[in-house]
């Protein structure tokens, strides 16, 4: 199974939710009091990922509902954050030194979100 959705164990008894391929994790949420806030997160993915619109901030674009934005980093890499329609951040990724790699993390999620399985490994 190289892609997953991961529920892990944080610190302070939380969880995060992970979209990993093999041993790599592409993005992770924010850490959760309770593991049914982490299986929302997948679950909230699962459903608007795949139709989410692409925003590149870097160029000042803007979105609204649920979308991916490409952002810059302080350094001035790029990394994506997935958006909630409340304008809240679900997850985000690493920081990457070329656009291209931030745009082929989000293709993977768009495009396996849906058959993607969930493991518990909290």
């Amino acid at each position: 199974m190289p892609h997953a959705f991961k529920i892990t164990a944080a610190k302070g008894g939380q969880f995060v939710a992970k979209y990993v391929y093999n041993a790599e994790t592409i993005f992770w949420s924010e850490n959760y009091a309770g593991k049914p806030s982490a299986k929302n997160c997948i679950e909230s993915l699962k459903k608007n990922a795949p139709g989410a619109a692409v925003i590149d901030t870097t160029k000042g674009e803007e979105g609204k509902g649920y979308r991916f934005e490409i952002a810059a980093s302080k350094d001035g890499q790029t990394f994506v954050r997935f958006v909630a329609s409340n304008n809240e951040p679900m997850v985000r990724t690493e920081t990457y030194k070329s656009k291209s790699s931030a745009k082929n993390a989000i293709e993977s999620l768009k495009k396996r979100a849906v058959a993607t399985p969930t493991v518990d490994e909290a």
